[in-house]
C-alpha cells in the first residue's frame, strides 16, 4: 500500500463498506488527516472492486493532494483489500461491550474509539466527540486493562458501556449521515473484479501446495486433534461470504455448532478458536463426550482450527452451473453440498432437503445422475429452470440458518 494512505473496513449501518484513510501527515507546516471523499461527503464501498474501479478513474476527490496519491491509481486491486487491524466494526460496539473487558475486547474497542474520532474531525461529526467525551472510560483504553482494573476501573467501564447503551446511536447515525458511494466506471469496475479474482485463486492454489507440502512433512497436529475427538472443523463458502463452524456425527446423526437448528459460524479459524474460547457451551455439541477436551485446549489456549480439504463446502455459483446443466456442474463439489445440506436439514429435523432431492423431483433427478453416474441411465434434459430454482430455494434455507457472529 502506498504509505500513509491507508484501505479500511467500516462496518456500518448499510453493511460492510470500504474506502480509504490517510493518517495525520504534515505538509506547508501544518498537520491533515483525511479520508477518500470530499467536502461534504465519505465514499465508501459494498466491495474492494468498486474502490480500485473508482480510485483509477476518479479524477477529483480529497485524497488526490496527499502527497501519495500517486501512487494508489496505479496498486494492483488486492493491494487495496483492508487488513484484518484495519477492519472496524462500529455497528458491533454494543455487543462487543457485553463481553468482559478483556484484552482483545479493550484493543478492538480502543481501535474503533480512536477511528471514530478520526472521522469526526475530518467530517465535522462534533456529536462524535460529545459522545466519546461523556466518559473517561474513553480515553483511558489505551491502556489496556490495567486501566479498568480495581473499583475504580469497574466504575469507569461501567460508565463507558452506559454511554454506548444510550448513545452509540448517535455515533452510528453521524457516520451514516456522510457515507455515499459514487458511481463506478463499469468496465474499471470489471476490470478489477477480475484482478481480484484471479489473485484469489493464485492465492488460494498457493496456500493448498504449501498446506500439502506440510501435512506431507510433519503431519498437520491441529487436524488430528480433530480426528481424534470426532469433531471436524468445516468451511463453507456460499453467496454470505466465507465462514468456518464445527459438525460431529453421534450415531451417524449430524450434530453442528449451534442450537435450536440455527447454525454458529465465524469469519475465519482464528475467530472460531476465539467463539469456541468465549462460548464453550450453549449448544448441541455439549452432548459430544469429548467436547470436554475442546474446551480444555480452548481454556489453555492451545485450540487450533484446520480444516480438512474434504470438509470445505462451496455453494456458490453452483445454482449457476445447474441452471447450464450437467456439462457445466462439478459433481464432487455438487456432491459436497447436498451432503451438507442434507446434514443440516436433518440436523434441524427438517425433510424439505430429503423431498426435494427425492429422485421423484426433478432436482433429485438431476443430482442422482450427477453424482452417481450409470451409463445406462437417459440424461436429464433443458431446460434446467426448475432444477437451478429448487437448488437455489434448498441454498437459501440453509444459509437462512447460519447464525452469523
Amino acid at each position: 500500500m502506498a504509505a500513509d494512505i491507508v484501505p479500511i473496513e467500516l462496518s456500518v449501518t448499510a453493511g460492510d463498506l470500504v474506502t480509504l484513510w490517510a493518517p495525520r501527515w504534515r505538509a506547508d507546516g501544518e498537520e491533515w488527516e483525511a479520508f477518500l471523499g470530499d467536502d461534504e461527503y465519505l465514499f465508501a464501498f459494498a466491495d474492494v472492486a468498486a474502490l480500485v474501479g473508482f480510485v483509477r478513474t476518479a479524477g477529483v476527490h480529497d485524497l488526490v493532494d496527499h502527497p501519495a496519491w500517486g501512487v494508489v491509481p496505479r496498486l494492483l486491486a488486492p493491494d487495496l483489500r483492508p487488513a484484518d487491524a484495519h477492519r472496524y466494526d462500529l455497528v458491533g460496539v454494543p455487543e462487543l461491550v457485553a463481553q468482559s473487558p478483556d484484552t482483545w475486547v479493550i484493543g478492538e474497542l480502543a481501535d474503533v474509539v480512536s477511528i471514530a474520532r478520526s472521522l469526526a474531525d475530518v467530517c465535522g461529526l462534533d456529536v462524535i466527540h460529545e459522545v466519546l467525551d461523556s466518559s473517561a472510560g474513553f480515553a483511558m483504553l489505551d491502556g489496556g486493562t490495567l486501566a479498568f482494573g480495581g473499583r475504580d476501573g469497574a466504575r469507569h467501564w461501567d460508565a463507558l458501556c452506559t454511554v454506548i447503551a444510550q448513545r452509540w446511536d448517535e455515533v452510528i447515525d453521524a457516520v451514516d449521515g456522510v457515507i455515499r458511494s459514487p458511481d463506478v466506471d463499469p468496465a474499471a469496475l470489471d476490470a478489477a473484479a477480475t484482478e481480484l479474482s484471479e489473485a484469489q485463486s493464485a492465492l488460494e492454489a498457493q496456500q493448498a501446495d504449501l498446506a500439502a507440502t506440510e501435512a506431507e512433512i510433519a503431519g498437520d497436529p491441529a487436524l488430528a486433534f480433530w480426528s481424534e475427538v470426532g469433531i471436524d472443523p468445516i468451511r463453507i463458502i456460499s453467496d454470505l461470504g466465507d465462514h468456518y463452524t464445527l459438525r460431529c456425527y453421534l450415531d451417524d446423526a449430524p450434530v453442528f455448532l449451534g442450537s435450536g437448528g440455527r447454525i454458529d459460524v465465524v469469519s475465519s479459524p482464528r475467530a472460531l478458536t476465539r467463539y469456541l474460547t468465549d462460548n464453550p457451551q450453549g449448544h448441541d455439541l455439549d452432548a459430544v463426550s469429548t467436547w470436554s477436551q475442546v474446551t480444555q485446549r480452548a481454556q489453555d489456549r492451545e485450540l487450533a482450527v484446520a480444516v480438512d480439504q474434504g470438509n470445505t463446502y462451496v455453494l456458490a455459483g453452483l445454482a449457476d452451473d445447474l441452471a447450464g446443466g450437467p456439462e457445466t456442474v462439478d459433481p464432487s463439489q455438487l456432491e459436497l453440498a447436498v451432503e451438507l445440506i442434507t446434514d443440516a436439514e436433518r440436523w434441524a429435523g427438517s425433510d424439505a432437503a430429503d423431498k426435494a432431492l427425492a429422485s421423484s423431483e426433478p432436482l433429485g433427478w438431476l443430482v442422482s445422475f450427477l453424482v452417481r453416474p450409470d451409463p445406462t441411465r437417459l440424461a436429464p434434459s433443458a431446460p434446467f429452470d426448475t432444477e437451478a430454482a429448487s437448488w437455489r430455494d434448498l441454498v437459501g434455507g440453509f444459509e437462512d440458518r447460519l447464525r452469523v457472529h
